[in-house]
């Protein structure tokens, strides 16, 4: 198999992610975005571990942390465990029906975002209220579209 064109088909997915990512969103839906880099590389973990790991989930987070203007390391810190914890399961999540996936899902990101809250939290940033975990809510949410047209996108390309 070519991995070309899966290099470019994940490259796309991350590039799309950052750019959800950034998109700017009105007062009142900023705290519900989706986290839309850690949904595509998890995608990618479960489903080629081999080929996106930790290291690679490191340098994206070094990326967002640069975008973002964060604490460098904060989110190559939280991408790398959610990329190690997808990967350690990706056999048994393969196989999960999607709202089983979608709640593996929310699962892995608890200690993404419970990491950025402290580290928050030690930079006197920390948020007062409960709508600081609303990403985890709606990245659940959108999983199965996620999951979906990622699969359908990749299997489209390595048919060619």
């Amino acid at each position: 198999m070519n991995s070309r064109p899966i290099f470019l088909i994940i490259f796309a997915s991350l590039i799309v992610a950052m750019i959800l990512m950034l998109i700017p969103l009105p007062d009142w839906a900023r705290p519900y975005r989706p986290e839309w880099i850690a949904l595509a590389l998890i995608y990618w973990n479960i489903t080629i571990p081999k080929k996106v790991g930790v290291g690679i989930a490191w340098i994206l987070g070094l990326c967002v942390d640069v975008i973002q203007g964060a604490l460098l390391g904060q989110h190559a810190l939280g991408f790398a465990i959610t990329a190690y914890i997808a990967i350690r399961f990706h056999q048994r999540v393969r196989v999960y029906p999607l709202h089983q996936q979608a709640m593996f899902i929310g699962m892995i990101l608890l200690p993404y975002m419970s990491l950025s809250l402290w580290i928050l939290g030690i930079l006197g940033e920390d948020p007062k209220t409960w709508v600081y975990w609303a990403p985890v809510v709606t990245s659940v949410i959108v999983w199965p579209w996620i999951y979906l047209v990622m699969r359908a996108v990749s299997k489209k390309v390595l048919m060619f």
